[in-house]
C-alpha cells in the first residue's frame, strides 16, 4: 500500500493557478465532511496544515474545494 499525501486544493473564484495545501490524515478526514457545508454558506475556516501553520480561508471566495492526494501520477480532474 503506497503512502498517501493529502492535499486541500482551492480553485479561487476570481481564477488562476489553484492553491494546494498540505494536510495531515486526519484533518482531511474531518475537512472532507465539511467541504459541501463550507462551500454552500461562504464560511470562514481555520484549516491547519500537516507543516503545523493555520490558513484561514474564505469560502466565500472559492468557486471549487476538494481533497486530494498528491501522490497520485496520474491526475484526471481538471483541465491540464
Amino acid at each position: 500500500m503506497t503512502d498517501t499525501k493529502p492535499a486541500l486544493v482551492l480553485h479561487l473564484a476570481h481564477g488562476g493557478e489553484p492553491l494546494l495545501f498540505a494536510l495531515s490524515d486526519e484533518t482531511a478526514e474531518e475537512l472532507g465532511k465539511k467541504l459541501p457545508l463550507l462551500l454552500d454558506h461562504g464560511s470562514v475556516e481555520a484549516v491547519p496544515t500537516s507543516e503545523g501553520a493555520t490558513v484561514h480561508v474564505n469560502f466565500a471566495h472559492v468557486a471549487a474545494a476538494f481533497i486530494d492526494d498528491l501522490q497520485r501520477k496520474n491526475k484526471v480532474f481538471g483541465l491540464r
